[in-house]
This record gives C-alpha cells, structure tokens and sequence, in this order.
C-alpha cells in the first residue's frame, strides 16, 4: 500500500464519519482522489466495515467479559462448520452478547471469547450457553470481567491510538 492509504486508513480509524472532502484535507489530497482510494480500499477488502464505539454502560450493559477456553483437541473443518452453524442460528434468534470468538493460544488455552452482558446472570447464563460444544472437548474456561459501570477507566475501547500506530506498521515494511 502507498503511505497515502495508509494514512487514509488511520484517518478512516480515528473517525468513520467524516466527508471525503475533511478528510482529503487532514491527508493532504484532492477530495476525488480521497473517494477513489476509499472505493479502491473497501474493494480491495482492507476497509471491512464502518462503525463506531457507544459507551457500552450509557446503553445498559454492567460487564464486559473475556473468557478464555481450552480445548483438549484441535479443531477439524467438520466440527468448526458444526460450531458456525450453531453461532448463527443463535444470532438468528435474536440479541446476542459475543463481540467475538476466535481460536488462538495463550495462557493453556486455545480460544477467546469477548461478549458483553446487562448483569451477571446474562453473563453466566452465556457460560452455559457455551458448554453446549462439547463435542470440541472443552476442559476449562475462565474469565476476566470488567465493570462498565466503575468510574475509573485506564484506557477504554477506541481506536483512535491503533490509528496512529497503523503509521508506523507501514514504515516498517
């Protein structure tokens, strides 16, 4: 990608909302060619989606929780299509706390689940939710919650810093 992109990327990241015209000024471009890399961009699958970050508690919710699973088993295509197939029936059916899930490792464990809750009975109650995959031969979970309600934050859920340090990823290529 040209550093121009990639700027448009991290001026895209600290503020979605903003007209081609703002900013083809922040990045130092004409305004058509601002359209054009956008359009280039989405196209091209480096933009994914637009959106932006509430204040999760403002709208009702008390805890965000990261929970960590392990699996004593890899996971085949066949039991991952299964796993799929059961998330979106689950979020066909209507409102739905998981943020994300995703394999990964670390800490003995090989899968991450974000979700966010209006109390802890929505919490515990998604936990169980979760032990339906047992055919996945789930041996652990834990978690780590977060009190949306606590009046003191270090550093809250934005991507306005990943902005700036998607500059210097591109200086590193």
């Amino acid at each position: 990608m040209k550093e121009r992109e990639w700027k448009l990327i991290s001026e895209l990241m600290k503020d979605s909302r903003r007209s081609d015209r703002e900013l083809a000024r922040a990045i130092g471009i004409s305004q058509p060619t601002v359209s054009r890399m956008v359009k280039k961009l989405e196209k091209e699958k480096y933009i994914k989606e637009y959106t932006m970050i509430p204040y999760f508690h403002k709208l009702g919710y008390e805890i965000l929780a990261i929970t960590l699973f392990k699996y004593k088993q890899s996971f085949n295509a066949e039991k991952i299509e299964k796993a799929r197939k059961i998330l979106n029936e689950s979020f066909k059916k209507g409102p739905f706390e998981i943020i994300m899930a995703e394999r990964g490792m670390g800490l003995g464990h090989n899968a991450l689940m974000i979700s966010i809750h209006k109390d802890y009975t929505s919490f515990i109650e998604l936990k169980n939710w979760a032990k339906q995959f047992t055919y996945l031969g789930l041996v652990e979970t834990e978690s780590f919650l977060i009190n949306l309600a606590d009046k003191v934050h270090y550093r809250p859920l934005t991507f306005a810093t990943l902005a700036k340090h998607i500059l210097t990823l591109k200086e590193k290529k």
